[in-house]
């Protein structure tokens, strides 16, 4: 108790320099704790975003399909039977079938995915029932970029081109009844959604899927002749961007910790040039060595006990501001490919603040360990007449 008073004491008489390190290493705490509870929240959103509009909780794919490889989906279809057919009466599968097409919006011409969908299903967010017939004609559905892309609108025609299972071109005019607008841009971009019994008859393939959407009923539940795919193997991609996204970030800030520990450290060594006198009257006075050192050591890991004080001071009150209003994302996101919101909720987890308090506290101690070794070979003689060793 004596060492933290004495070292308290030291800190609050340095005055400007201590606060001067205090505010560095305050700040340094705050923007990593931002920055790791931005992409924390944005993990959380796009985790969410993308189950729910485009994964499920699992899926089951036919074999030979492949979701980079869109040549696969000539023969990645097979038809819905037995336990999966049970299962889609349930409502805890949908099937989703997808061919590959030419639109032709406007005279002009765009590959696109041509994916059928059951109008009645409720597993995944796409509004799937504005898929009714619409007197005789196809309704579509398509998402708010693919619109914007193609400029089409509620109501327009647009002509299709596609191939059927003989490998025969065939070609209908379909109709946009609806614009639909999500997070998830890999459910939107070049792709035209319609009732999945329309595309079974426009391909010849009664019955057949490409792969089926699961609830979070079936707990990987096996199904004869599909392979099951959890969320961990679907939201890889997704995973594998965040995770880059914090290797980049740990830059940045141990950047500015650097330079924060960095100034502790001159300060500790500045400290025992100039108070040589002080730590010979110490040893002089009975205090051992190592007390000494540990009284030096207290003092220099004290700058973050002050750091994170003040960094709560007005840390807490903007991440508060911020969790309240978000943080907008430029409309430009959408490029990434990946899903994000138009803004941000950061979310702190109790594992990552005390995470990040123990990385400040810890650095600042052994920092300021360092620069105390050179008093266990001190003299104390020399040292009370303030004689550098």
């Amino acid at each position: 108790m004596l060492a933290f008073k004495l070292a308290f004491k030291n800190l609050v008489g340095a005055g400007l320099r201590t606060w001067l390190n205090v505010s560095v290493l305050s700040f340094a705490f705050v923007v990593i704790v931002f920055y790791n509870g931005m992409l924390d929240g944005w993990n959380r959103q796009g985790r969410s975003d993308t189950k729910a509009w485009e994964t499920g909780n699992g899926q089951y794919w036919h074999p030979l399909y492949d979701r980079y490889d869109p040549f696969s989906l000539q023969d990645a279809h097979a038809v819905v039977t037995g336990e999966a057919a049970k299962l889609t009466k349930e409502n805890q599968i949908t099937p989703i079938l997808i061919t590959q097409a030419t639109a032709y919006p406007q005279g002009r011409m765009l590959n696109v995915m041509l994916k059928g969908i059951d109008p009645n299903q409720k597993i995944l967010m796409i509004p799937s029932g504005s898929l009714k017939a619409q007197n005789g004609e196809i309704p579509a559905l398509i998402g708010k970029r693919m619109a914007e892309s193609t400029h089409l609108q509620k109501g327009d025609h647009v002509l299709v081109r596609w191939r059927d299972v003989n490998g025969t071109f065939d070609a209908r005019e379909i109709l946009i009844t609806e614009i639909f607008s999500s997070n998830v841009p890999t459910i939107d971009v070049s792709q035209i959604y319609v009732p999945l019994s329309s595309l079974q008859e426009m391909t010849g393939m009664k019955d057949e899927a490409t792969f089926l959407v699961a609830n979070g009923t079936l707990n990987n539940t096996e199904i004869k002749g599909w392979t099951f795919k959890d969320s961990k193997f679907l939201l890889k991609d997704f995973d594998e961007m965040i995770d880059t996204k914090k290797g980049g970030s740990r830059i940045i800030y141990l950047l500015l910790l650097s330079i924060a520990l960095l100034a502790i450290f001159d300060t500790q060594v500045l400290s025992i040039f100039r108070r040589q006198k002080e730590i010979g009257t110490y040893i002089a006075l009975g205090m051992t060595r190592s007390r000494v050192i540990r009284l030096f050591t207290v003092e220099g890991s004290m700058h973050s006990i002050l750091a994170l004080i003040l960094g709560s001071l007005y840390g807490i009150p903007l991440m508060l501001l911020i969790n309240k209003y978000g943080i907008p994302m430029p409309k430009s996101a959408d490029q990434a490919g990946i899903a994000i919101s138009e803004k941000i909720i950061p979310f702190y987890s109790l594992g990552m603040l005390v995470s990040t308090v123990l990385l400040v506290v810890i650095s600042a101690t052994i920092v300021s360990y360092f620069p105390t070794r050179r008093i266990s070979k001190m003299k104390p003689t020399d040292a009370l007449k303030g004689k550098i060793q």
